[in-house]
């Protein structure tokens, strides 16, 4: 699953984010102010604060691209002289653009939280009292959204359309490396399936799953810091009252209690989408069976197969029921939790409209990235069971035992069961 896309996987990931991790140290205690000196126009903060698209043409953000890539090259030069891979500029190259084209977007959504207060404070001030405001003002600021608008649209679009072929190039190293071994995989069940159907639904999950994370970080480090300058606004929060940095505790406490009550609530998911998958193959199997030998997919046969799929359905709705029921709960009230625990501090107009508006965009913003498993969690489902039925092939390569399910269809099929006994 990843040693066909990865240069020696396990060693790979460790080592890059052990980078990143020197990377980001080194920026914070010493190459942001390097910048500052080398560049003398990155020393003008008000650079940074601009609500334009000139704003990433600024020189401190000029200075981070030059940064990152410079870390990036170095990062795969290393690789390619240490373990030279087929996929090596898609696996490093490719994953730094998906990043970098992330870090982008989560800079899109600082500057619209920052067009936010000073806009809407023009909203209430036209309005109270009227006519106090130049209309001019009204559409220069509705302007800077759309321009800001447009280069997010702008950037999500090419990085949806690279990632695809990303995903893609993925998908063709698993399947280039399955197929070399296919003499070996061919006698697990479902194999064609795995290799035709699974390989492209693995790659695409785990890009995206992983575009999602790496968004979440971002966003955490971009907005965190918003979240402390705000929570001087607010001088306490229901339950806790008056406590250092509420709006930060607030937003960590929400998202773990949500994180661990879907973890709880969805535990026995991933089991039954695997055995979904299971019975959906060994019926698929019988009707392909059942095109080229007329004595096979005969009716009676259909009939159990199909009844094993519709058991587990419907097995599967019911457990989805009460899960998605306390998901649902729990995000319809994530959507006023933000303005909750700000009812103390409204009831007292301690901050004006504007303000109140950033605070709720970068909570929301802060909370999501540590919802970051409640909004995975179908996905990570279905990522689970994808991972297992791969992991039969995994095994089978390096000598492993076969996961039980699949042991225990061999030993069905070497018993002489039929397919529907075996997906029984």
């Amino acid at each position: 699953m990843f040693v066909s896309f990865f240069p020696k996987p396990k060693l790979f990931f460790l080592s890059a984010i052990g980078w990143a991790a020197v990377m980001i140290l080194f920026w914070y205690f010493g190459a942001s102010q390097l910048g500052a000196a080398l560049w003398p126009a990155t020393a003008d903060a008000a650079a940074a604060k601009i609500i334009s698209p000139a704003r990433f043409t600024s020189a401190p953000f000029i200075w981070f691209y030059l940064y990152f890539w410079a870390g990036v090259l170095v990062f795969y030069a290393f690789w390619r002289w240490y373990s030279p891979h087929p996929w090596i500029n898609w696996s490093v190259l490719g994953t730094a653009l998906i990043i970098f084209a992330a870090y982008f977007n989560v800079q899109i959504s600082v500057a619209l939280n920052d067009w936010r207060g000073p806009f809407y404070d023009l909203i209430v001030k036209a309005l109270t009292p009227p006519a106090s405001v130049p209309i001019g003002d009204v559409y220069a600021g509705a302007g800077s959204f759309l321009a800001l608008a447009l280069v997010g649209i702008t950037v999500s679009v090419l990085s949806v359309f690279f990632s695809k072929h990303y995903i893609f190039r993925w998908r063709t190293a698993m399947n280039d490396f399955y197929v070399s071994n296919w003499d070996r995989l061919r006698h697990i069940e479902g194999a064609s399936q795995r290799v035709q159907e699974d390989t492209m639904r693995f790659s695409e999950i785990m890009q995206g799953m992983g575009d999602r994370f790496v968004d979440a970080i971002m966003t955490l480090i971009a907005f965190t810091p918003q979240l402390i300058f705000l929570s001087a606004s607010v001088s306490e929060i229901p339950i806790l009252g008056a406590i250092p940095y509420p709006l930060v505790f607030a937003a960590i406490g929400w998202a773990l209690f949500g994180t661990a009550l879907l973890a709880l609530v969805g535990i026995k998911l991933p089991g039954l989408e695997f055995k979904n998958q299971r019975v959906e193959a060994a019926f698929r199997k019988e009707l392909v069976y059942g095109e080229d030998d007329p004595r096979r997919a005969q009716p009676i046969t259909l009939a159990e197969l199909f009844a094993n799929v519709r058991r587990n359905y419907f097995t599967l709705y019911a457990h989805y029921v009460y899960f998605d029921v306390t998901r649902y709960l729990y995000l319809q009230t994530d959507a006023i939790f933000a303005t909750l625990i700000l009812a103390p501090s409204i009831a007292a107009a301690k901050f004006s409209f504007g303000v109140y508006q950033q605070i709720v965009s970068a909570f929301t913003q802060v909370t999501n990235s540590f919802q970051y498993l409640i909004n995975s969690w179908p996905t990570i489902v279905t990522l689970i069971s994808i991972y297992k039925r791969l992991r039969a092939f995994e095994a089978t390569l390096h000598g492993d035992a076969l996961p039980q399910i699949d042991e225990d269809y061999l030993a069905g099929k070497a018993e002489g069961a039929s397919e529907a006994e075996i997906a029984t």
